[in-house]
């Protein structure tokens, strides 16, 4: 994406845009910040549902009790957890795995909250997703948090060690020093109080070390009566393994027939040949294989998933083979992968963006094709009654000059942070949808809807359920 001081269309384009694709929005924007996320997180599941969503719906409620128990709580929380997740199935999906100091996703657990605390919640459940690599250059990204203006490297790392690596790889040693461009570490009085707060210890790798960071602060000054409970990508794909290890599963029928592997990425080919073009790239087949430094891309040949960079790396294509590489920490799972799971098969609202919105509701489309050429009718139709199974819930409110530790210390604590962004109208707390207009994408987008290249009765967005 480009710099955000690149604009190819206005905020008002946005708006229109976002309204075209869901209007149920679009009486939110005048309101309070705190109504639309009230509306994010009031969801009720189907009241019948298929054999094939109550049992994806098991295997997230399994995955989610040992997530809680390995984050520290008991097993009363971890049932808690799971029994909440179930009468009320929505989680956040927008920030990736970023430290929640960092502005794109401290706002967004701020949206969070605002809803989690209108439903009486207690679990805020997050997947960061933790495929994505270091942005040095930019001095951007997991890696890097600006504190009083100066961008400060969290682990201190050169270049050699940021430029195209994957913070998942298990790589390490990683530990938080917060140094500038000298190499200075803590080098200001609100660095050095941060930095005492972050775990001291060493991690296996930078995801870890995020995630383990992320828990503590929570705890300091997030908690309040909402526990935080972070899914990591091999988390995932430890609950596509339980998938796949069990004939049950819907999953495990479709891959095990071996005519369906190719569907997918044909159908995916066959989406970026027309007006949808760029909301779901290819870059590899249903798995990122992990490396010792960076996930490389897998493409599906010959009923066997292989690396094109490195012939030697080969999975068969079935759900034993799968299963087992999962289990070994060899394959982390695809976008699509990753919603089907935790989302689309057991009828769970994500909220995320800012391209969400879209390829979402076209992921959901890719699982339609699938569930038909499979022909359970009874899945096919609990997708096509989802109720808002994807909303607008990450950068929904933003700041564009904020920095979340300073706001933290000044404010006096979340709570006055939430009582003020809370009473903001949606219109406003959005700010200037800067990334969003910075992206070629929406602007694309937005000439399509006025053109009728796309439109809110397409196929593709049949299944989007807005």
């Amino acid at each position: 994406m480009p710099a955000t001081s690149t604009r190819y269309c206005s905020p008002d384009d946005i708006r229109r845009a976002l309204t075209s694709l869901m209007p149920s929005i679009d009486r939110y924007w005048d309101t309070p910040l705190k109504n639309y996320a009230a509306a994010a997180y009031d969801l009720r599941p189907q009241t019948t549902q298929s054999p094939a969503r109550n049992h994806a719906m098991r295997l997230v409620q399994a995955m989610v009790e040992r997530a809680v128990q390995m984050a520290g709580f008991g097993p009363d929380d971890a049932k808690s957890a799971s029994v909440e997740l179930t009468a009320s199935p929505v989680l956040q999906t927008g920030p990736h795995c970023l430290l929640l100091f960092e502005p794109d996703a401290f706002y967004t657990h701020l949206f969070s909250l605002l809803g989690l605390q209108s439903s009486g919640r207690r679990w805020h459940v997050t997947y960061a997703g933790s495929t994505m690599s270091f942005k040095e250059a930019a001095k951007k990204g997991p890696g890097w948090l600006r504190l009083e203006g100066e961008a400060l490297n969290l682990f201190g790392l050169p270049r050699s060690r940021m430029d195209g690596r994957s913070i998942c790889c298990l790589n390490g040693s990683y530990r938080f020093a917060l140094s500038n461009s000298a190499g200075v570490e803590a080098p200001t009085d609100a660095a050095k109080r941060l930095l005492a707060e972050l775990p001291p210890t060493l991690f296996p790798s930078a995801a870890e070390a995020i995630k383990s960071a992320n828990a503590k602060l929570w705890n300091s000054h997030f908690a309040s009566s909402v526990n935080l409970l972070q899914l990591d990508d091999f988390e995932v794909a430890g609950l596509i393994g339980d998938h796949l290890e069990d004939p049950n599963s819907w999953l495990y029928k479709f891959f095990i027939a071996e005519r369906h592997a190719a569907l997918l990425p044909d159908a995916m080919e066959r989406l970026n040949a027309g007006p949808w073009r760029g909301w779901l790239r290819r870059t590899t087949d249903y798995f990122w294989y992990v490396g010792p430094e960076r996930v490389l891309p897998l493409v599906l040949d010959g009923g066997c998933l292989r690396s094109p960079a490195s012939p030697d790396i080969m999975v068969k294509f079935s759900p034993h083979n799968i299963a087992r590489a999962v289990r070994d920490r060899k394959l982390l799972p695809t976008l699509f992968l990753a919603f089907l799971v935790l989302s689309i098969l057991p009828g769970t609202r994500a909220l995320g963006g800012c391209r969400q919105p879209v390829y979402l509701p076209l992921l959901r489309y890719l699982t339609a094709l699938c569930v038909e050429r499979s022909g359970d009718s009874d899945l096919l139709s609990d997708l096509l009654q989802d109720d808002h199974p994807g909303m607008w819930g990450h950068r929904v409110l933003r700041q564009a000059d904020g920095e979340p530790f300073h706001d933290v210390e000044a404010s006096g604590g979340i709570s006055t942070l939430l009582e003020n962004y809370g009473v903001l109208p949606l219109y406003e707390a959005s700010g200037d949808l800067a990334s969003f207009t910075a992206d070629i994408l929406w602007a694309e987008m937005s000439n399509h809807l006025v053109s009728g290249a796309i439109k809110f009765s397409s196929s593709e967005w049949k299944w989007s359920g807005v």
